[in-house]
């Protein structure tokens, strides 16, 4: 089995970097076009209260199995050849985006009931992959490639993420009919088939990883294993900066899950967007921020200190969050539609210097053995967080409600949220 230690000069020039970058981008595409699509479809109508708006319990549904399998999850990644787990997870993608043919196909007879059953188990899928696809990259490439590395793969995924996410608005446009005066979503089994066809693109790549040797194949499954194992708990007691660290990644993820609903009503509901494509760009304006800013962080910023990186990137959010929530009077958005999508690009662009410094440092920080299982526990920690943002969005569009201001001003809440951070929290190295 090829290591770390032959990985090429280049991870440019390495075929396993682009097996993995593409294998995670076709990933993205479809779980962020499926997401994407279930929210759309939980929107109300244009004119209806923000109560009405469900898509806090849709990003609960996706983000359940994140929180119940993560830290197993993570053990499995540890226990066997993470390169063998990517190849399987992608095998379990094509069968499960098949699911969505059928849940569609059956839409008229089945209601939610299908097409949220396949959304958990997108979930399901996507916390498997995660310890794999973020665990393997220290075992592939040396530690000074590690923040590159991060930063190309973290753009194509948010390139994966405008698609995705554009790709559901056009769907729904294209294929979502009225019949007597009701939305047949039945026609949605073409989208998904191509999801299918996506799959099974990222399942042949998948293989051009190189074979990884288990990280600690003698690894006995125990209790601890379905919620925070034994040696992870020993290690976040005797390691606070690491410990901060999965708290402020849990609380960036709160604000994340919250902004993508958010952005989707905004849309709806105070821009007044009767094109669930036009409503989808808005939403890819974030990923395209995050594109910028991992260049940004990899090149403009790459000689400032990765702390400071962290503590820009959240006062940047905040103040663009803020601008974000601004309305004129009679509910109007203040920055209107092409405001607001250069709003969203900033807040990405701010997001990216704010976590892939720490990212790199939860990877880098564990000990080679328990790599797996601490990304298991941070996965487990960052769903946590959307698992919150659901219900919490629901509370905020209710206090908004209540206040009788516009959807926009969940974006002041939210900005609200990370003024502690902003504050309190500064990333050490990996090394202190």
């Amino acid at each position: 089995m090829i290591g770390v230690e032959h990985a090429p000069g280049s991870i440019l020039s390495d075929r396993s970097f682009w097996g993995l970058a593409i294998t995670q981008f076709f990933g993205a595409f479809n779980d962020n076009l499926y997401k994407q699509l279930m929210l759309l479809l939980a929107l109300p109508a244009i004119g209806a209260s923000i109560s009405e708006d469900t898509q806090g319990w849709a990003t609960t549904v996706f983000s359940l199995p994140f929180v119940l399998l993560s830290s197993f999850a993570g053990y499995l990644s540890d226990r066997y050849s993470k390169s063998r787990i990517i190849v399987l997870c992608k095998v379990a993608e094509i069968a499960i985006t098949l699911l969505a043919v059928c849940a569609f196909l059956s839409y008229a007879k089945l209601g939610d009931v299908g097409t949220w059953t396949v959304l958990v188990l997108m979930g399901v899928h996507s916390t498997f992959f995660g310890p794999g696809k973020y665990g393997i990259l220290p075992e592939l490439f040396r530690k000074e490639e590690l923040t590159r590395a991060n930063g190309l793969i973290l753009m194509s995924t948010f390139l994966a993420i405008i698609l995705g996410v554009v790709s559901a608005g056009l769907l729904k446009d294209l294929l979502v009919v009225d019949v007597d005066g009701k939305a047949d979503y039945r026609n949605l089994w073409l989208g998904s088939l191509v999801c299918t066809g996506v799959a099974v693109i990222g399942w042949l790549t998948s293989l051009m990883i190189r074979s990884t040797p288990a990280a600690q194949p003698n690894a006995e499954l125990s209790f601890a294993d379905l919620g925070l194992p034994a040696p992870i708990r020993t290690l976040l007691s005797e390691d606070r900066p690491l410990t901060l660290a999965i708290v402020v990644s849990s609380m960036f993820y709160v604000v994340a899950g919250i902004v993508m609903p958010t952005v989707n009503s905004l849309g709806k509901l105070q821009l007044n967007l009767e094109s669930s494509t036009s409503i989808s760009l808005l939403t890819g304006g974030l990923a395209i921020g995050i594109i910028i800013g991992a260049v940004l962080g990899n090149i403009v910023l790459k000689n400032v200190p990765q702390s400071r990186q962290v503590t820009l990137g959240t006062w940047a959010m905040i103040i663009s969050l803020f601008a974000l929530g601004c309305w004129q009077g009679g509910g109007n958005h203040l920055l209107g539609y092409w405001g607001a999508l250069l709003g969203l690009i900033t807040t990405g662009l701010a997001a990216a210097v704010f976590i892939i410094p720490l990212q790199v440092f939860l990877q880098k920080r564990p000990p080679a053995e328990l790599k797996g299982r601490m990304i298991g526990t941070m996965n487990f920690a960052n769903f946590i967080g959307i698992l919150i943002a659901g219900p919490l969005y629901q509370v905020f569009l209710v206090l908004a409600s209540f206040m009788d201001w516009p959807v926009s001003s969940v974006f002041w809440m939210l900005a609200a949220l990370l003024v502690p951070i902003a504050l309190v929290y500064r990333l050490p190295s990996s090394e202190t």
